[in-house]
């Protein structure tokens, strides 16, 4: 299956793309694993990519989209594969359709993650961080038996400063100004598949796997 998924910040997005890659057995594509990659390895676009990045600047669509296409050209995507990061608005999504057709695929569908605004403001903000050895908490949903502290290490507990309420409120706001159209977008292609992530992790997978017709 050739896949998109899409979906705010602490919409559980990495947490789906884990059990639905090894179900349907295709590769997860993440934009910044992507571009951790093409840095490593020194390519041409990751270098071009590197210009934009160290001069503080956002890299641009094309190279981007250059990315992109260079990883669904790979042997791993023939089966098929999960987009997730990409594309973020309706230019890059119209680019991934130009791309699209000189592969000769077409998307099975796009995965949207809803999730009720004030629960994601919950799930981020409440999020801590261990100092020491860096496992993940939260407050709420999974507190350390430790209290303020590390279970793991005793080391001390902190919320990143990407994690305070002000940050977070941001980072919803531009993920609504530059995805609602893209919902839209894909809505209006009849391959928007919205699925309520508010659920359980075993629930949200099971829906969308129902959705796709692949939940034997």
């Amino acid at each position: 299956m050739r896949l998109i998924l899409v979906g705010p910040p602490g919409a559980g997005k990495g947490t789906q793309a884990e059990i639905l890659t090894k179900k349907l057995a295709i590769p997860h594509i993440s934009t910044g694993d992507m571009f951790r990659k093409a840095l490593k390895e020194q390519t041409p676009l990751g270098m071009e990519a590197k210009k934009y990045m160290d001069a503080g600047k956002l890299v641009p669509d094309s190279v981007t989209i250059g990315l992109v296409k260079e990883r669904l050209a790979q042997p791993d995507c023939q089966a098929g594969f999960l987009l997730d990061g990409f594309p973020r608005t309706v230019p890059q999504a119209d680019a991934l359709e130009e791309t699209l057709q000189e592969l000769g695929v077409k998307l099975d569908g796009v995965i949207n993650i809803d999730v009720d605004r004030q629960e994601l403001l919950d799930r981020l903000t409440g999020r801590r961080v261990c100092s020491v050895c860096g496992a993940t908490y939260h407050v709420s949903s999974n507190p350390s038996k430790a209290g303020d502290k590390c279970e793991k290490c005793q080391g001390e507990l902190i919320q990143r400063s990407d994690d305070t309420e002000a940050t977070v409120s941001n980072r919803l706001n531009v993920y609504d100004e530059q995805t609602a159209p893209l919902v839209e977008y894909y809505q209006k292609k009849g391959l928007l598949l919205n699925i309520n992530g508010s659920r359980p992790v075993e629930e949200v997978a099971q829906q969308i796997l129902k959705a796709l017709g692949s939940d034997n």
